[in-house]
């Protein structure tokens, strides 16, 4: 598998008006440019994910993928604050120390500024597809609004246009779990593990459903008094992230997650979304509660030439990461057979049963 990539620009000022110097940017491509050099997709990660999606996504983005290297130039860039190889809170500052939790506040602009720096550092004049999920497709609009004759289509799947009140909550509670960990704040870069253990099992239940839990933690045995399924399960998942992730990137990208809002400074988020030029698909999961249904349809409200589909699932927010199929099969429709102008109904009623 290709290894990443990885440049430093000599500066980038953050949206807080801090700026920063020397900053990597670790990155994957795969296949080539097409003669046209209309072949680009961009795949923005979520939250813990890394710049390969070939790892994570190998049904959507994958040598059999649906965007795959033999059609595509497909690129991915690990994004700021995270500890896949961009600068983060584990890199060094300025006079060589490393950061730890006192990396600065990042935002999604943030993110989708430093992609279009990768961009231009690429020379990728436009972009045929740009794709993101979760936090990839808050960064993803944002980035389709401040450089919207970049993108011919856009793909936003189970995100929104402000984070809500909901999903801060679930966020500083992820938060507050890993700074009660009495290590978290001691310059060691496995400090907070136990705290990010606890972080992740909280954060599951917002990943996940009822429905979901019942499917695949259920319980056999009706004699069981103790060590359930969904015990262990919850904490495997919080041991198999806190082996390959840190708690300070996990409370910077938290916080970033919290700050988006592609409505700041820009007149609000109704006029935010209207600058959006790229054809839009927007996807919703049925039994997301973290990005429930009614973020799409915002977002279909007001994004021009946009389309809102919805996808049957048990797994709730992971959905976007399992439904490969359900998936696969709205993108072949959506840029196989794109209208020119969709026509919008008037209910999410509506929407539930025609999408």
């Amino acid at each position: 598998m290709m290894s990443a990539k990885n440049v430093v620009f000599n500066e980038f000022q953050l949206e807080s008006g801090l700026l920063l110097k020397n900053v990597e940017v670790s990155y994957h491509t795969f296949g080539n440019l097409n003669k046209a050099k209309n072949n680009v997709v961009w795949v923005c990660h979520a939250l813990t994910a890394n710049s390969n999606p070939y790892e994570w996504w190998p049904n959507v983005c994958g040598e059999t993928g649906f965007f795959n290297e033999k059609e595509h130039f497909i690129v991915c860039a690990n994004i700021l604050g995270s500890c896949y190889g961009s600068t983060g809170p584990l890199s060094k500052d300025e006079n060589g120390d490393t950061y730890f939790d006192y990396f600065p506040l990042v935002t999604t602009r943030d993110m989708a500024r430093l992609h279009e720096k990768l961009r231009q550092y690429l020379a990728l004049s436009q972009i045929y597809v740009l794709i993101g999920a979760s936090l990839g497709g808050q960064q993803a609009l944002e980035w389709a609004v401040e450089n919207p004759s970049v993108f011919e289509n856009l793909i936003l799947i189970a995100t929104n246009a402000k984070h809500s009140p909901y999903g801060i909550a679930f966020n500083e509670s992820q938060r507050l779990a890993i700074k009660a960990d009495s290590t978290y704040g001691k310059k060691d870069e496995n400090a907070g593990e136990a705290g990010l253990i606890a972080a992740r099992s909280i954060a599951l239940l917002s990943y996940r459903s009822y429905e979901g839990y019942s499917f695949s933690q259920g319980e056999d045995n009706n004699e069981v008094l103790t060590n359930f399924k969904a015990s262990s399960y919850q904490k495997y998942q919080g041991i198999k992230l806190a082996k390959r992730f840190n708690a300070y990137s996990y409370v910077l990208l938290s916080h970033a997650m919290d700050a988006h809002n592609v409505g700041r400074s820009r007149d609000g988020i109704e006029n935010a979304l209207a600058q959006v030029k790229a054809k839009t698909l927007i996807i919703g999961i049925t039994t997301d509660i973290l990005f429930p249904l009614e973020e799409q349809r915002k977002l279909w409200l007001h994004i021009p030439n946009s389309k809102l589909k919805t996808i049957e699932s048990a797994y709730g927010h992971d959905g976007f990461l399992i439904e490969h199929e359900a998936l696969v099969s709205e993108f072949r429709n959506f840029l196989n057979h794109t209208p020119k102008n969709y026509v919008k109904h008037s209910t999410l009623n509506e929407i539930l049963f025609t999408a």
